[in-house]
């Protein structure tokens, strides 16, 4: 190993390093091979992301609030679950500092242990009867800790996909990292279908719902050997020499590109509003408003997440014909007709439910797929890393942090349409900000 390689990362960690040198003498890394590194990495995300996301409803509402009305006890609920949201921008801005010190593999390292750490912790939650209050705050704790780590989380590899990525197949991709949001949704889906229908109500309210949280660590290190393996690799090295991957100052990337940084957030922000509203708000409303079974329900939302998955990739096949912004376009259109059709599913009985379920996650993998990243080609060579963990921690903030809450919410007082209010919303600001950004594209061209 030759000292110029190793200048690639002067303050990279005695992990990163050795990390480099068990790969020193393989082949170059493929698309492939960092592919399958994005998508475990992203998994693993949405797997913690997801076990938290049904817990607050199943669970927390009546671990935390038993003696509260069922419909205010899950708004405290959703009001915890916004935490992570808020904390993802601060995180990122924390972690990027680590970076910059200290070097890629100790950052998702600390990151990686505090994600998976403090869903482990949550498992461990004492009972409020013995703590009364202090549980809550414990609990609001471990979410705003999982929110620091999923903004330290950003490792770059999506952009270095990107980045290896054949010219005709940019859309292909594209969509390869999204593919984790489906893939976690179904594990933790599955595995609280299974808990929930093979534990007596009990057991599972006092002890089994706290597994998945404890799965969730182990999985996360193995995400993290993943990801360490492509983060050592001369490709990553290289890109980071070409400023392509470097951490920029938080300061400097909003003076210098705050305009890209709100477009970009505003961007994705219908399907990131249909997001919660197929994941966690039917999930709630079924809870709180029906008798239909819990784990039966939950085995419909995993196979709503098995046709995302499939939308997904279909996504990246018609993006790399149509252009990721009129597949983006287009499917804003399309969530703005489910906005109308949406309520009128759920107020329709069990098979409404259903379709309302199915064919959001259908919907949702269109425009998911292509979401990421939409507008990182906006940003200077040497603020896109930087640049893309913002715009990703706003979009998820505006879009998707509060919607449960807030859906939960107007729908108790405004009924059903207050959810194709809220997706209106998102489709208007996704169209908006892709017009503007096409201005901005256009100015570029121009100067």
């Amino acid at each position: 190993m030759t000292s110029s390689y190793n200048q690639g990362l002067p303050n990279s960690a005695e992990l990163e390093r050795d990390a480099r040198l068990a790969n020193a003498d393989h082949h170059a890394v493929s698309p492939g091979e960092i592919a399958i590194g994005v998508v475990i990495g992203r998994m693993s995300e949405f797997f913690d992301f997801f076990v938290y996301a049904i817990a607050s409803v199943l669970v927390f509402p009546r671990f935390l609030f038993p003696d509260t009305d069922a419909t205010v006890a899950m708004l405290y609920s959703f009001a915890l679950f916004s935490l992570a949201f808020i904390a993802r921008p601060l995180g990122s801005s924390l972690f990027m500092a680590l970076d910059r010190r200290h070097g890629r593999g100790v950052k998702l390292t600390v990151a990686l242990f505090l994600l998976g750490g403090s869903t482990a912790a949550i498992s461990m939650l004492p009972a409020p009867e013995v703590f009364g209050a202090a549980t809550i705050v414990l609990l609001g704790l471990a979410r705003f800790a999982q929110g620091l780590a999923l903004g330290g989380a950003w490792d770059g590899l999506a952009s270095l996909l990107a980045l290896n990525a054949p010219q005709k197949r940019r859309g292909w991709y594209a969509m390869v990292p999204q593919l984790g949001a489906p893939l976690g949704f179904l594990l933790a889906a599955g595995l609280f279908a299974f808990l929930v229908s093979s534990l007596p109500e009990a057991d599972f309210q006092s002890w089994g719902w706290r597994y998945p949280f404890f799965v969730a660590f182990t999985i996360n290190v193995v995400a993290l050997f993943a990801r360490l393996r492509l983060v050592a690799t001369r490709e990553f090295a290289a890109l980071l020499q070409r400023d392509e991957l470097q951490p920029a100052h938080i300061s400097d990337v909003v003076t210098v590109s705050g305009r890209n940084l709100v477009v970009g957030a505003f961007v994705p922000l219908a399907c990131f509003a249909l997001f919660h509203l197929v994941t966690v708000f039917p999930l709630a409303w079924i809870a709180l408003r029906t008798d239909r079974g819990i784990a039966e329900f939950l085995m419909v939302q995993a196979a709503g997440a098995a046709i995302m998955l499939l939308t997904v990739i279909l996504s990246g096949w018609i993006a790399d014909r149509i252009g990721r912004r009129r597949l983006l376009a287009g499917g804003a259109v399309l969530i703005g007709g489910f906005a109308f059709l949406g309520p009128f599913l759920l107020s329709q009985g069990s098979s409404g439910h259903t379709s309302f379920v199915l064919l959001g996650f259908a919907l949702l993998g269109l425009s998911f797929g292509q979401a990421s990243g939409a507008v990182a080609s906006n940003f200077a060579r040497r603020f896109r890393y930087t640049g893309a963990a913002l715009t990703s921690d706003i979009a998820w903030l505006v879009g998707a942090g509060f919607a449960p809450l807030v859906v939960l919410a107007l729908s108790q007082w405004l009924g059903l349409a207050a959810v194709g209010g809220y997706l209106l919303s998102g489709v208007i600001c996704t169209l908006l900000a892709l017009a503007t950004n096409r201005q901005m594209q256009m100015e570029i061209r121009d100067q």
